[in-house]
């Protein structure tokens, strides 16, 4: 199968257990998911409609992610994101990444299964729980607006995590003062804010 790409790029990443670390992102084209602050609490400020390139094996996109690694020092870690990147992932992807040398991440909505293999998954769930398919992974970030409760999950995780909904660039004072509240109440979840866009990178 070829490979829909919106953009590849190198760049810190900035929410969640592993921000900060330096990652290439993969940024797959396409979701089956239409994000609108009505039904969510926030609207999708991300482009993953529009098509940078399309590879037709594993190999010419992993070497593209290389190229775009460079010269960086340290493991050489990706991140699978999009868009809905379970889409489009398989099983010889994920192989080739890791002969590659490439630790690999995946940010998806939960809604679709993913290939075995994967080093990392972070979930951020924009539906109702009996609609996600994955029921275990490494972080569930939930993106809450004011007057969204806790969230009554049934997924394992190693960390769980509130994101405020944001406006723009940083996040919304109200929603964050919200989300801090709701920690404060129950502290077994922790706060994400999407520092790369403090940062202003991308």
């Amino acid at each position: 199968m070829a490979y829909t790409i919106s953009e590849i790029f190198c760049a810190l990443q900035g929410e969640g257990n592993r921000a900060g670390s330096l990652n290439v992102f993969v940024r797959f084209s396409g979701c089956n998911l239409r994000c609108v602050k009505k039904e969510h609490g926030f609207d999708c400020d991300t482009d993953f409609q529009s098509v940078y390139n399309r590879y037709k094996t594993p190999e010419d996109l992993v070497l593209e992610c290389e190229k775009v690694w460079g010269l960086a020092h340290g493991p050489k870690a990706v991140i699978l994101t999009g868009g809905e990147p379970s889409l489009q992932i398989n099983d010889e992807l994920i192989d080739c990444f890791h002969a590659a040398g490439f630790y690999v991440a995946v940010e998806t909505n939960g809604t679709k299964e993913l290939p075995k293999g994967v080093d990392w998954i972070s979930c951020s769930p924009k539906t109702a729980e009996h609609t996600l398919k994955l029921k275990q992974v490494n972080e569930l970030r939930y993106v809450r607006d004011i007057r969204q409760g806790i969230p009554k999950t049934k997924v394992k995780a190693d960390y769980y995590y509130l994101s405020p909904a944001a406006d723009g660039g940083g996040p919304k004072q109200e929603s964050l003062n919200w989300c801090m509240k709701l920690i404060g109440e129950n502290p077994e979840w922790r706060l994400s804010v999407q520092m790369h866009k403090l940062w202003d990178i991308r």
